[in-house]
């Protein structure tokens, strides 16, 4: 009796089994259709095409100055660091200045002398302070005489090394290259910082001579810096009229800083020029088969492909027209698809996003 139970209850499961395997096929049948491939499309029109001419260069401050001591001495005072603004006239640094100090009073004491004995060579020249004033050869005899030229040269280079202990400013800009450190020694013409003007900078970049008909004075250009994607606006100031020997041409554009340039920051220079009634289309619409540019046509839930020729580009679009060769046409109005289309084959079944 256990036995008979045991093979009814196998022979009841093996039935439902058989039963959801059928129902699970025909409901496949039922729900099978062609797979359709998501696209988003865009309707082709003729426009104005911004067309680029991209290059690399790196910015140069309108304005820097590299600062030296014109004499050796101790550095004595240091006020600023790299990094640190500074304005016109500050005091940047000062060297020990008791020597320049001690020539300096040296000085004015022996122009007090020789001023001293100039009246009395004066006199005994013929002329004294009720006579009028001597004639400009006696002056220069009487200066000579009494010591007075050489008192006066000594004090004019007393100042001068007096006031080459003080580094002063000459302009509104950001200390850079700053290597030395109090007590250090300065020695005369060394390299001590260099001070950069940060309001506005240069860009030297370089063109092809083919592409110098598109650049003229005052065009106005593109600075994208390399370390983000800030577009700084600037106009070209400076065209050199030379062809170098790799075919180059230098030029120059003058931007203001918006607070994020730096003196030899590398950056891509962008110039764009206006190309009327193109057909323009996404850069991601262009795509490959068999080594020809092609883009894909969409009509009644269908992609055709279509052979194209591209004629200019910029960072994001291409303008494009038909491969006169391939047949197949392209015109204002038709509906491209732009993605989507990496997969896609001729007459392949598509589905608008």
């Amino acid at each position: 009796m256990r036995n008979i139970l045991i093979f009814l209850l196998i022979l009841v499961f093996s039935q439902c089994s058989t039963n959801q395997g059928g129902e699970d096929q025909d409901t496949g049948k039922l729900n099978h259709s062609p797979e359709r491939n998501p696209v988003d499309v865009i309707v082709l029109k003729e426009t104005d095409f911004s067309k680029e001419l991209v290059s690399n260069g790196k910015l140069i401050a309108l304005r820097k100055s590299i600062l030296r001591f014109r004499i050796s001495e101790e550095l004595e005072y240091l006020a600023y660091k790299n990094g640190d603004k500074v304005y016109k006239g500050q005091v940047i640094a000062r060297l020990f200045r008791f020597n320049q100090e001690q020539e300096l009073e040296k000085a004015e004491f022996q122009i007090q002398k020789a001023e001293v004995e100039y009246k009395d060579v004066i006199v005994l020249m013929g002329y004294n302070s009720g006579n009028k004033q001597p004639p400009e050869n006696i002056v220069k005899s009487a200066k000579i005489r009494s010591g007075l030229l050489d008192a006066m040269n000594s004090l004019e280079t007393a100042k001068f090394n007096y006031n080459s202990t003080i580094l002063k400013a000459p302009f509104t800009g950001v200390i850079a290259n700053l290597k030395h450190k109090v007590h250090d020694v300065v020695s005369p013409g060394e390299e001590f910082c260099t001070l950069i003007d940060e309001s506005a900078f240069e860009v030297e970049f370089s063109v092809l001579e083919t592409e110098l008909k598109e650049i003229e004075l005052r065009k106005e250009v593109k600075i994208i810096p390399f370390i983000n994607d800030e577009i700084v606006y600037g106009k070209v100031c400076e065209i050199n009229p030379v062809v170098e020997e790799n075919g180059m041409i230098r030029v120059k554009a003058v931007i203001k800083n918006t607070g994020m340039l730096m003196e030899g920051m590398n950056v891509e220079v962008l110039l764009e020029t206006r190309v009327p009634d193109r057909l323009v289309v996404p850069k991601s619409a262009v795509v490959l088969r068999q080594n020809q540019e092609v883009l894909f046509v969409y009509k009644n839930g269908q992609a055709f492909w279509t052979y194209v020729q591209t004629e200019f580009e910029n960072s994001n679009s291409y303008t494009v027209q038909a491969h006169p060769d391939k047949g197949g046409t392209l015109a204002p109005g038709d509906t491209v698809i732009i993605s989507g289309n990496l997969n896609l084959a001729h007459e392949s079944e598509v589905i608008i996003k």
